[in-house]
Parts: C-alpha cells; structure tokens; sequence
C-alpha cells in the first residue's frame, strides 16, 4: 500500500506566497505556518472520517 504523503507546511507558504504573489512579513510567517499546519491537520480529520455507504447527504435549503 502507498504511504500517504506528508504535508509540509512551511514548504507549502513557501511555495504558496511565490504563486500567489504574496509578501508574508517575516514576523507574521510563523503564525501562518502554525495556522497552515493547524488547518492541515484538521482537513486530515474531516477526510479520515469514514461513513456508511447508506449515509446521506444533507439536502441543500434556498432562500
């Protein structure tokens, strides 16, 4: 079986704000990485979540 691969937040700001064309002070940078790894992690959580194949989804309500 494939290993999932690691996400490596500090590369993906890094790579993120060259792309973006963003200028990240370097006093806010550790935040952001901490922010990225902190979302990161609970993404992993929402896509590690597993349902039953009878589960479904919630109708969508417009106004």
């Amino acid at each position: 079986m494939a290993q999932k691969p690691t996400f490596d937040p500090r590369a993906h700001v890094d790579h993120m704000e060259e792309v973006l064309g963003l200028e990240i002070r370097p006093e806010w940078r550790a935040s952001v990485v901490r922010y990225m790894a902190t979302t990161a992690e609970a993404a992993a959580m929402v896509n590690d979540l597993r349902l039953d194949d009878d589960v479904e989804i919630a109708p969508t309500f417009k106004a």
